[in-house]
């Protein structure tokens, strides 16, 4: 999900640590079916998967998604922390 700027990954590790999204939580990623590739997608330690794709014509199950814990400071730097309020507030 998102276009590689971290965001989502924020959002949802942010939704993590508050307690409000569990790993008995179904993350959806709404998309086009142009967006669905088979190809590998390169991940960083932050990154997460959703449980399910959802296209206008299918929905399509992800193996094993990818979750994350929370948080990793040490990969943000000083002025996105300043740059998003709720960050500089929870560190």
């Amino acid at each position: 999900m998102g276009k590689r700027a971290g965001y989502s990954d924020l959002e949802i590790a942010l939704l993590i640590e508050a307690g409000l999204v569990t790993e008995r939580t179904t993350i959806v990623a709404p998309v086009h079916q142009l967006q669905v590739v088979d190809e590998e997608i390169p991940e960083t330690e932050h990154d997460f998967s959703v449980d399910l794709i959802v296209t206008p014509d299918q929905v399509i199950r992800c193996p094993n998604p990818r979750w994350q814990h929370g948080v990793i400071w040490e990969d943000l730097t000083p002025e996105k922390i300043a740059a998003i309020p709720v960050l500089g507030s929870r560190r």
